[in-house]
């Protein structure tokens, strides 16, 4: 859990690391290799004075080293000026003898804009 802590305590705050966004509104539907295989839906709601972190948990209990780390795709798309975009990411973790694709998330990533940039 410290772990946890520090990583989101080293990823600064989105005020900080990009000035011109407002929000980011996350939503999230999990999938795991099952009968019904949706797990869960999730939303996420970032705030200015919220961490930039951005790497969401595998839900498959035993899940090591995994998780969906969409830090890079968020950074890119603001870079870009995009106020939406989606897709589809593959749980990379280890589960003793589960497939290496147990787990995966579509997601959908609107971020809002100021309408005027912020000064430092």
């Amino acid at each position: 859990m410290e772990i946890k802590k520090q990583n989101k305590l080293d990823a600064g705050v989105v005020s900080d690391l990009f000035p011109n966004v407002e929000g980011i509104v996350i939503q999230m539907t999990y999938f795991h290799n099952a009968e019904n295989p949706i797990l869960m839906q999730r939303t996420v709601n970032v705030f200015p004075s919220s961490y930039a972190f951005f790497k969401m948990e595998c839900m498959i209990k035993g899940c090591e080293g995994g998780g969906f780390d969409l830090t890079s795709l968020i950074a890119k798309n603001i870079k870009q000026l995009k106020k939406t975009f989606k897709g589809e990411m593959v749980c990379k973790g280890k589960n003793g003898g589960k497939p290496s694709d147990h787990a995966k998330i579509s997601y959908e990533i609107n971020i809002k804009y100021s309408k005027k940039k912020r000064s430092k």
